[in-house]
């Protein structure tokens, strides 16, 4: 927990006690459910929860905003995030039932309402959001192509409806596509930790 008010020191105390139950949620759940490898686990807050949240120093999302999260896995970032921003609406889904399993549980226990989640592919969801949001799923040119149609025309957020990814590397090649219009937020501008050193946010205006 000290290191998430190492960086969000004016979290209320409902979203600091949301946050301070995050581990022991996934440890019980990972193991019944593989979300996260076994060697990574005691790494939640930092590789995971921390790691999700690098995207609200890039936007902070306005009340109403409605958010769909692709491949969620365990629930990130959609889950970090939905407490980090209680008035935007968060949809999460995968492809995989039981991670949907898991982030009901985690959802449930911590009391969230501005969360929903579906075992789907994105191309079975017909839903408009103002940004779609990924970690990691797939390469940027299939996920533009496969979820274009969820993103609505108009926006109310200080940054363009769009596409936001979480990705790390050297991303030259994945981005060539784009041009000009993407861009690219090293994640270590906003956290000193070396994990995040090659990690970065990737916005793409749709």
């Amino acid at each position: 927990m000290k290191l998430i008010q190492k960086y969000y020191p004016k979290l209320t105390d409902v979203q600091l006690a949301q946050f301070a139950q995050l581990p022991d949620l996934y440890k019980e759940w990972n193991e019944k459910i593989n979300v996260i490898s076994r060697k990574d686990i005691d790494n939640l807050m930092e590789h995971h929860v921390l790691h999700s949240l690098a995207i609200s120093e890039v936007i902070r999302f306005k009340d109403g905003t409605e958010v769909l999260d692709v491949g969620t896995g365990g629930g990130f970032p959609g889950i970090p995030l939905a407490i980090m921003f209680p008035n935007t609406q968060f949809t999460l889904i995968d492809s995989i039932g039981k991670k949907i399993k898991v982030v009901d549980a985690v959802v449930e226990a911590l009391g969230l309402e501005n969360i929903k989640s579906y075992h789907q592919r994105v191309q079975q969801n017909k839903n408009k959001y103002d940004f779609v949001m990924s970690r990691a799923v797939t390469n940027l040119q299939e996920l533009v192509k496969i979820s274009r149609k969820n993103i609505k025309k108009e926006g109310k957020n200080g940054l363009p409806n769009g596409i936001i990814c979480l990705k790390g590397g050297d991303l030259s090649e994945e981005l060539r596509p784009f041009d000009n219009n993407v861009a690219e937020f090293p994640i270590a501008d906003y956290f000193e930790e070396p994990f995040f050193e090659t990690k970065k946010i990737v916005y793409l205006p749709i």
